[in-house]
């Protein structure tokens, strides 16, 4: 059987030193090396994390490798601690990591390397030179410069990486499409794998108490979204449809999840509206994201472009009906005017009147939000990723002559 003990070295750099048991014959699991650009509290972060901790122990262990450091933050809620790589720091510089991935494949030796999105693409070149049996490539979503197509050199050396991986794929279709068309290979080559949320943790409920703490009327309608106050996510659609509707009478509330860069810009906006001064509530990056969402009525995610949304999954899954942006994977989770409705990206107007028109029909919003958590727990379970994940894991290995 084969162990790893992990240190921590001078730096925070985690080293894992591997001892093999004289007993051979025993079942050993797979090592795998998950890759990621930096380990940070975003969505991709999230569901590996979801993913790992949902794998059989026995036939899986887990490392995560990061190229540009860590958010503590994340750290402390994850507990990632002794599990952890660093190839680089996150300090804004160029950084070539290719041979420090290696040594760290080296040291580890895993069975399979798996590295998710642009940001570490670098470790599928690591891990043909540290020759590791197995290596995966994913993407999770888009970056606000991605949208117009990718510039000449990252196609040219994401056809040439997805070239030497044993397995790609996304989270969607429609991403799936994007990367083909970009790498100028078949789709055919591509696999999806969806995101899956623990229906669970997220299940409907009713959240009076976070209402009252917030001084929100309780015959008041609202209205929240989850996510980092990023470029990407456009809040600012949000806020502009906020104003539009308060400035109709329409008795609602806005409620906000999420840090970020562009947390204290949005929350100057607000100040300054006074339509929105008194209606809108942020509360930053919150660890109860369950129970936020048990206080609200409907769930708006206003991004430009997403790959497969986690924060829509979790909505749903919690019996919130969804207004969304027509973008990326989103219509592939939300089937409108079953499950949730969707809108042009950037169209407050649209988003609006969208949600003027099912404030006034309250049976219709719930039908909505019963008919979300069904399509969740049929569809989008984490149970159902887990396995495929697991599955894919298995294949590709077993292809490669490994013993499992």
């Amino acid at each position: 059987m084969i162990s790893t003990h992990d240190s921590k070295q001078p730096g925070g750099k985690v080293v894992s030193t591997i001892e093999t048991s004289p007993n051979r014959g025993e079942q050993q699991p797979l090592r795998l090396l998950q890759v990621i650009n930096r380990i940070c509290m975003g969505g991709t972060e999230y569901a590996l994390l979801n993913m790992t901790s949902g794998m059989r122990a026995e036939l899986f262990e887990h490392r995560i490798c990061s190229l540009r450091g860590c958010d503590p933050e994340f750290s402390r809620r994850s507990m990632i601690d002794g599990k952890a790589f660093f190839a680089g720091e996150n300090n804004g510089r160029i950084q070539f990591s290719i041979f420090r991935l290696a040594r760290i494949m080296r040291q580890y030796r895993p069975h399979i390397v798996h590295s998710r999105n642009w940001g570490a693409i670098e470790a599928i070149f690591a891990a043909r030179l540290a020759r590791v049996p197995v290596v995966i490539h994913s993407e999770h979503g888009y970056e606000l410069e991605m949208l117009k197509g990718l510039p000449r050199r990252q196609r040219l050396m994401r056809r040439a990486a997805y070239g030497l991986c044993d397995g790609i794929f996304t989270v969607s279709h429609e991403l799936r499409d994007f990367h083909a068309r970009q790498a100028g290979i078949s789709a055919k080559r591509i696999r999806v794998i969806h995101n899956g949320v623990d229906t669970r943790r997220f299940s409907p409920g009713s959240n009076l108490c976070l209402r009252e703490q917030l001084h929100i009327p309780p015959h008041r309608l609202v209205i929240g979204t989850v996510a980092r106050m990023v470029p990407i996510k456009d809040h600012g659609t949000l806020l502009r449809a906020a104003e539009l509707m308060i400035a109709k009478g329409v008795d609602a509330h806005f409620l906000l999840v999420g840090g970020g860069p562009l947390l204290e810009s949005h929350q100057a906006y607000v100040r300054n509206s006074k339509a929105l001064a008194d209606r809108v509530v942020f509360l930053g990056g919150i660890d109860g994201v369950p129970d936020v969402l048990r206080a609200m009525d409907v769930f708006v995610l206003p991004s430009t472009s997403e790959g497969m949304s986690n924060t829509i999954l979790e909505a749903m899954a919690s019996g919130l009906p969804v207004v969304a942006t027509r973008v990326g994977g989103n219509g592939e989770v939300v089937q409108e005017g079953q499950t949730g409705w969707l809108f042009p990206p950037g169209d407050s107007e649209k988003l609006a009147g969208r949600l003027e028109d099912l404030l006034l029909d309250r049976e219709r919003l719930q039908a909505a939000g019963r008919a979300g958590r069904e399509r969740v727990l049929t569809h989008f379970g984490l149970e159902g990723m887990v396995a495929n994940y697991e599955s894919l894991y298995l294949e590709l290995a077993r292809r490669s002559g490994l013993k499992v």
